[in-house]
């Protein structure tokens, strides 16, 4: 039996990680943190987890729990991670980190992004956790990064079209909505329930989303060729999920019936990424709960443009679902161990 720890267990990923591994066969949760919440029971701060997690939170405090785990999660802030990844990689851990510190490969993009690194060696270790993509580096490595929510739902859904250069990049267009969980648990007036309801609003226009350097590292690759992509990311009156529709010139006079089959054929083996049948277009509330990606394909024929829409659910394949689906890679578990729930409707 795996033991794994939960490092910033107070928040939205870390209870959907708490729910996860709570039903998870080969893991025993053994130690969970929250500053706010030390010395308080999780079920208290959570009472959905009531008679299923009865762990009492504790502080953070590297030395008190490096030895209540084998395997970590660290659902905390950016810069935070980095001060305490490092450790517990110096103990023999795995982690599994659910913040920006280790997703980009260039420590000076980084830090254009966010601030200054203090362990840039540890970002060409770290394996880019997107499973679809890299699910035989995951599971050699000791440090996954987590990829952020957005950028998940936006790779898995321009993959195939990137990989066999079927459009062109300097044309991405990529307009994104998530609900408000993806804005965390911290009281902000932003996220308030007045200032979300009956209402809905684009927010970081014009280039400034920190997600965008991870998709462009990400799409660079896919497409062999530099992508620079015009992003503008949305904020729903939902709690959770996230719809992502690209637009994108078509190189050459496609036949969708062929790009709907290129994407059947290159997901037909993902258990979580459901290509859904031509015509039908995907939606958050068939994700919800889930660790399924959903995609949709539709082409403009007027503009030559083709469209392609993904849905996610932000807190689980966009965070904690796509963690324990890295962790298992990582210690040799079915990969669907603990994953395979269909999605919550209604």
């Amino acid at each position: 039996m795996l033991r794994v720890g939960i490092i910033g267990a107070s928040g939205y990923t870390g209870v959907e990680l708490t729910r996860i591994l709570s039903g998870h066969p080969e893991c025993e949760l053994t130690v969970v943190t929250s500053r706010q919440y030390a010395g308080k029971a999780l079920s208290s701060v959570f009472p959905s987890l009531r008679q299923r997690v009865d762990l009492v939170c504790e502080a953070p405090e590297l030395d008190q729990i490096m030895g209540k785990a084998d395997f970590f999660f660290t659902a905390v802030p950016h810069k935070t991670a980095m001060d305490i990844v490092p450790a517990l990689l110096d103990a023999g851990k795995k982690v599994v980190d659910l913040s920006a510190d280790f997703r980009l490969h260039d420590a000076k993009v980084y830090e254009q992004w966010y601030q200054a690194h203090s362990c840039p060696d540890l970002l060409q270790e770290a394996v880019y956790g997107l499973p679809e993509l890299y699910r035989a580096q995951v599971a050699q490595t000791a440090l996954t990064a987590n990829p952020g929510c957005y950028p998940t739902s936006v790779i898995l859904g321009l993959a195939p079209l990137l990989r066999e250069q079927l459009i062109d990049p300097k044309t991405l267009i990529i307009d994104s909505k998530s609900g408000t969980s993806g804005a965390g648990r911290t009281a902000s007036m932003g996220t308030l329930f007045c200032e979300v309801a009956d209402g809905f609003r684009a927010y970081n226009v014009g280039g400034s989303h920190r997600h965008i350097p991870e998709m462009e590292q990400e799409l660079t690759t896919l497409s062999g060729e530099a992508v620079t992509i015009s992003f503008t990311p949305h904020l729903l009156p939902i709690s959770r999920g996230i719809l992502s529709t690209m637009y994108a010139s078509l190189s050459e006079n496609c036949d969708m019936k062929a790009i709907q089959s290129l994407y059947e054929q290159t997901y037909a083996d993902e258990p979580f990424v459901r290509v859904l049948p031509a015509g039908t277009l995907p939606a958050t509330q068939y994700v919800r709960g889930s660790n399924c990606c959903d995609i949709g394909l539709q082409q403009d024929q007027r503009t030559g443009r083709i469209i392609a829409i993904s849905a996610i659910d932000n807190i689980a394949k966009g965070a904690a679902g796509q963690a324990v689906q890295n962790m298992n890679l990582m210690n040799g578990f079915p990969e669907t161990t603990a994953l395979m729930g269909a999605p919550f409707f209604p």
